[in-house]
């Protein structure tokens, strides 16, 4: 979950963070039990099913586990999950909204283990979907695997948005520019600022031990957003389809560790 201008202008203040081995485990563990978390939902993800439901469903499962749910009360957000259907870029609030069959979602769960924050989301298709739904969840999964492989020691961030941004706009959908990835570890929303677009060899240089997430945001018409009146959901202004999807990763030694694979191989709905 990103927040994108309070996240803009407090990132800028922070300096990127280098963690060592114990950090790595850290996160290990809050990042997979971010994505079990995703996995027990998965079978509940269905037609007729209220998205305050899958909200509770997720809180129960995150506060069993020993963990916090860090979005709950987080400036004010009410809730355990994002969920942002259809048209909904990210950031939809769970309430009555029922889901129905043909919809896409996106889902998006962050919690605390030992202070680490684990966070990620991932694509949900509620039945048969159509064919450009489709098409739209693939660009997004292959963009964000783009974005990963540039994930290295002397690459810049520029180089992640850059591998994102070509891949996608060659697919005729667009990337979204009002929201970013994020910094994480102990602090939720942290430096650096992952921007899903850019020009290669721009930006900060990586070094072995930042953290952040890489979670880009994928239209099929135009990349302009609006917010709606309760201050959160965001929305494709030419309401056509929108998907994102997630993973909080590592930098390491030759590349990157994702902390938030799914452990039932569900990260990507089939």
């Amino acid at each position: 979950m990103t927040l994108a201008e309070d996240s803009l202008v407090d990132a800028r203040s922070r300096r990127i963070k280098v963690h060592g081995p114990e950090a790595f485990e850290g996160m290990r563990v809050a990042g997979k039990l971010a994505a079990e978390c995703l996995d027990m939902l998965t079978p509940h993800v269905q037609p007729g099913v209220s998205t305050a439901l899958l909200d509770r469903l997720a809180r129960e499962f995150i506060l069993d586990h020993g963990a916090l749910p860090a979005c709950l009360f987080y400036r004010g957000y009410g809730y355990t999950l994002c969920i942002s259907p259809n048209h909904v870029v990210c950031h939809g609030a769970p309430g009555e909204r029922v889901l129905k069959e043909g919809d896409i979602a996106n889902i998006d769960v962050t919690v605390i283990v030992d202070g680490w924050h684990g966070d990620t989301s991932r694509m949900y298709a509620l039945g048969e979907i159509a064919p450009r739904a489709r098409r739209l969840i693939d660009v997004s999964y292959e963009g964000l695997e783009r974005g990963l492989a540039q994930v290295k020691p002397g690459a810049r961030l520029g180089d992640i948005g850059h591998a994102i941004q070509s891949y996608v706009e060659a697919q005729r959908c667009s990337v979204v520019r009002d929201f970013c990835g994020h910094g994480l570890g102990r602090i939720f929303h942290d430096a650096p600022n992952i921007l899903h677009y850019g020009r290669p060899g721009a930006g900060d240089v990586l070094q072995e031990g930042m953290f952040f997430t890489v979670e880009p945001m994928v239209n099929l018409g135009r990349p302009q957003v609006k917010l709606l009146a309760d201050g959160w959901t965001a929305v494709t202004r030419d309401k056509s389809l929108s998907a994102q999807c997630e993973h909080s990763v590592g930098v390491t030694a030759d590349g990157c560790e994702i902390f938030t694979r799914s452990p039932a191989g569900l990260f990507k709905p089939v």
